[in-house]
């Protein structure tokens, strides 16, 4: 089991006086996935701190992105309806590739939307975005824990997040938490381990696989066991 111990958005950026501006990513100069992580990272200190620049949201960033994209991130997060990433990360239109599915699980059609934005793109970042308290998280536990089965397509979302369960076993303390930290950390190691796509970008330096939990109390993203996920 990989637990892991979060690094903290408020430890490592709150501290700085002042809210760091975007980077100026463009396509002559594409950004690094160091460049790419500490963005979404800034950009929610702006979230939390109230002090929002809604960057790439003005009409004339309409046509500018009609002529094609160019998203300097990947965010693999879960549906829920209060978490998302445009929002939460500062950020606008045509900024972030965004896939979402409840419990942030990597199905096929995950894979292939990843793999798509990295090859096409070349985004240098993926993120993979939990959140405190997760539905899904909390369904799987509770099936499990009943013996019972849940309706029609959801069982697919809880037969991917069972394996995480299981690889967690007893804990004390917050289970739905520790699972949706788990579930984040395994779900970034699936795809660095079974995409030969991003497996290779991963190899050369191109791109960075990170997880993180979003703290549905205060807006705030929390690195987990990121330094894993690079070379």
């Amino acid at each position: 089991m990989r637990l892991a111990a979060a690094t903290t958005l408020a430890a490592t950026t709150l501290a700085v006086p002042e809210v760091a501006q975007a980077a100026p990513f463009t396509v002559d100069s594409p950004p690094t996935p160091d460049a790419a992580l500490k963005e979404l990272l800034d950009g929610n200190v702006r979230f939390i701190r109230g002090r929002l620049r809604h960057p790439d949201q003005r009409p004339s960033r309409i046509a500018e992105v009609a002529k094609g994209q160019h998203p300097f991130a990947v965010i693999l997060g879960c549906a829920d309806s209060r978490v998302a990433p445009e929002i939460v990360f500062d950020q606008g239109l045509g900024d972030l590739f965004v896939v979402r599915v409840a419990g942030n699980i990597a199905s096929d059609d995950v894979f292939g939307s990843i793999e798509f934005a990295v090859e096409e793109f070349g985004t240098p970042l993926v993120t993979v975005l939990g959140h405190q308290r997760c539905g899904a998280v909390t369904a799987t536990l509770n099936a499990m824990d009943k013996g019972s089965t849940v309706p029609a397509h959801i069982d697919s979302l809880v037969a991917a997040i069972k394996p995480v369960v299981a690889e967690v076993g007893t804990v004390t303390g917050d289970r739905v938490d520790t699972v949706v930290r788990e579930n984040a950390i395994h779900v970034a190691h699936q795809l660095m381990d079974e995409s030969e796509i991003l497996k290779e970008k991963i190899e050369s330096g191109k791109l960075k696989i990170v997880d993180a939990r979003y703290n549905l109390d205060d807006g705030r993203v929390d690195l987990l066991d990121t330094a894993g996920h690079s070379h």
